[in-house]
């Protein structure tokens, strides 16, 4: 008789559970964004003959019902510390954290990566550039570079990357900022490094283009934004960590300083704190990923003007950089064809800069 109570209290405590999943997946607000993932989640496919017979209906359904689960963030959040701690993984999806910092796996190298990137910079410089453009290039390293070798991930040899992308792009003159550069210079939840923390990368840039130094011979003024920083990372990874602390620099200039978004055709800040509190704070430098943005400063050291073929990374530094020139121009390839770039920009006597990290050129399919 126990065991005959027992199994049936298990079945109605099974069925009750199954039931109250079920009612909670259709009666509870069904979001259209994660903001802990950064992506839109996958939203109710349409019912009907021909989506039932194909299968559509039913692999598009298994995506909705996985991304509205009830939930679904603590569950995610418990499988990737059982995962780490109890079964021993080296890596959640692709992500590890080391001292704590989350980095992402990045091996090995694509050669052809390099090689497709090298040819886009090539394009751009044999159709726009002349003799009076000095032309140069950097190559920023994942912060997996400082992480992996210690935490024993697979790592692929970034020094050898920039040998390879410096002879492919042989047109350029490379500037090596590696160096610079450590662990503690990115954020621990994001795949960027800190504005605060590259003034020493800002000054070699500008003096190895002969712009002169950017912020070590000027009273600088660090901020911190109001708002806690998760990065990128700390929503894939769903594991519990701290936030980061978003810090920018500033000085008594820069409100004197104007940028331009083309796309939008409207005037943006150089900071913008509304999006200090939006979904990726990141993005309160220069307003974040955008095709084409021009910065000018009346109180530069020089009338020099400069162009930055960027990735994202370019959006924090390209400020320190405006102390060195009158005039920046940033382009994210990601966003916009290089032919239509006659349309905005004057290269005439302008120093230009290809600027990208690792995680770019080493998956520069991205680049138009």
């Amino acid at each position: 008789m126990n065991i005959r109570i027992k199994n049936m209290a298990v079945c109605i405590t099974f069925a009750v559970m199954l039931a109250g999943g079920f009612f909670m997946c259709i009666c509870m607000p069904k979001k259209t964004y994660s903001d802990t993932e950064r992506r839109k989640l996958a939203s109710m496919p349409q019912f009907g003959r021909e989506t039932v017979i194909n299968g559509r209906f039913m692999s598009g359904f298994e995506q909705y019902a996985a991304d509205h689960f009830p939930f679904r963030d603590t569950f995610r959040t418990v499988n990737a510390l059982t995962a780490g701690g109890i079964f021993q993984r080296k890596d959640y999806h692709g992500l590890y954290v080391s001292d704590g910092f989350i980095a992402a796996v990045e091996y090995p190298i694509d050669e052809a990566s390099i090689k497709y990137a090298a040819g886009r910079f090539r394009f751009i410089c044999d159709k726009y550039l002349t003799d009076q453009n000095n032309v140069f290039l950097s190559v920023i390293p994942d912060k997996n570079c400082f992480l992996a070798e210690e935490s024993g991930h697979l790592c692929m040899d970034y020094a050898a990357f920039e040998r390879k992308m410096a002879d492919q792009a042989d047109f350029a003159q490379y500037i090596q900022i590696s160096d610079l550069l450590e662990k503690e210079d990115y954020y621990k939840t994001d795949t960027h490094w800190r504005q605060e923390k590259i003034i020493d990368v800002a000054d070699r840039l500008a003096s190895s283009m002969g712009g002169g130094q950017t912020g070590t011979d000027f009273n600088l003024e660090l901020r911190t934004a109001a708002h806690d920083f998760y990065g990128v990372y700390y929503g894939q990874a769903a594991l519990p960590l701290e936030p980061d602390e978003l810090r920018y620099v500033t000085w008594e200039d820069i409100g004197q300083c104007s940028v331009y978004d083309w796309e939008n055709q409207k005037a943006i800040p150089v900071y913008d704190q509304k999006l200090a509190a939006g979904r990726d704070p990141y993005e309160m430098f220069l307003s974040g990923s955008l095709p084409l943005i021009t910065m000018k400063n009346p109180k530069a050291q020089t009338d020099k003007k400069l162009v930055i073929f960027r990735d994202s990374f370019g959006s924090s530094i390209a400020p320190l950089l405006l102390r060195s020139y009158s005039q920046i121009t940033l382009v994210d390839l990601r966003l916009i064809h290089p032919d239509r770039l006659e349309t905005f920009i004057d290269f005439s006597s302008s120093d230009v800069l290809f600027l990208y990290s690792t995680l770019v050129l080493n998956h520069s399919d991205t680049l138009r």
